[in-house]
């Protein structure tokens, strides 16, 4: 998501279909929000294709959103960008002159890791590689991985790894970082990779996938409070758009989609008591989904995106009150 000299592996993730679904909001013009701007693949598109358009641009990463900027200055007269977690969007709105509610017509929504995350080592969130024990989407957050595997009680770890990471062998796992961290604190990835191949049982590492995947998707989750976070924001998002605005939100691990579905299930639903024969006046669904499910990319995205292959694409559009 940076210039391609920077990073040319990076490809946005389902561009054309989230073009597909967003275009038609903002043919006329209006606000867009990228929740998530990482270095401003799929913005540099909207604003490109979509003339009339402005853009709020979201992220945590301050090297991203400098690297964004320096992609986005031919259209720096429409174009905010803030440096915030996507539940900051609130107030996001606020700094570019903007109501919290009904103010917008599209957001977008690119969760998890950006590629310059991943490809940067020393950010620590590749287990194929060794590196600190970062971790953080934001470099100035207060909060490591090595905080939390140096610090956090053996309930409080196991509880992470199996809660963030669905880890099978959480309490195990968890009882070894405690055990060997007595003896040296943990600062490395290598340290921790190592750890999981002696904890988890050889059966499992030989059909599981790499050992370290699980552990280090909780560890990333927790440093970020990335659940508690798109909690806040999705329904934050959703209040934003107008009537006719649409919300495309890509996840790309299952509790992320989950919080996604039951948000926008809550949304499309009416709430007019199940017993009640007729919808009551202002009752009714406030939004309509634009999929049928969570849309994958298909073989061929994923043939030239290896990256796109387990995102999970939702989306909403904004429909007049019933």
């Amino acid at each position: 998501m940076s210039h391609d000299s920077d990073h040319p592996r990076h490809v946005p993730v389902l561009l054309r279909r989230a073009d597909e679904i967003l275009g038609p909001a903002l043919e006329s013009g209006g606000v867009l929000i990228d929740a998530t701007l990482g270095l401003g693949g799929h913005a540099e598109h909207f604003l490109r294709t979509y003339s009339e358009i402005r853009l709020i641009g979201l992220d945590r990463d301050t090297e991203a959103l400098r690297l964004a900027g320096e992609r986005l200055s031919p259209y720096a007269d429409r174009i905010t960008l803030v440096h915030t977690r996507y539940d900051g969007l609130p107030q996001a709105l606020r700094q570019a002159g903007l109501p919290e509610r009904d103010s917008v017509r599209a957001v977008l929504m690119d969760l998890g890791v950006s590629s310059m995350q991943l490809d940067e080592a020393e950010r620590g969130f590749a287990y194929s590689v060794d590196a600190p024990l970062d971790m953080r989407m934001d470099p100035t957050g207060p909060l490591t991985a090595a905080d939390v595997l140096n610090t956090y009680p053996h309930g409080d770890l196991a509880r992470i790894l199996k809660t963030y990471g669905e880890e099978r062998f959480a309490g195990r796992i968890a009882a070894e970082i405690v055990r060997r961290r007595a003896r040296r604190p943990f600062t490395t990835s290598a340290e921790l990779v190592e750890l999981l191949y002696d904890a988890i049982p050889a059966a499992t590492r030989r059909t599981g996938g790499h050992p370290a995947k699980r552990t280090f998707q909780a560890l990333r989750i927790e440093v970020n409070g990335e659940l508690e976070s798109l909690r806040a924001a999705v329904p934050a998002a959703l209040e934003a758009l107008q009537v006719g605005g649409r919300i495309v939100v890509m996840s790309y691990q299952s509790l992320e989609d989950k919080v996604v579905k039951q948000i926008f299930g809550a949304a499309c639903a009416s709430r007019t008591p199940l017993d009640l024969p007729v919808e009551l006046p202002g009752m009714g669904p406030r939004f309509a989904m634009l999929t049928r499910g969570a849309e994958k990319a298909d073989e061929d995205e994923v043939t030239h995106n290896p990256r796109a292959a387990p995102v999970r694409m939702r989306a909403a559009e904004r429909i007049p009150a019933a």
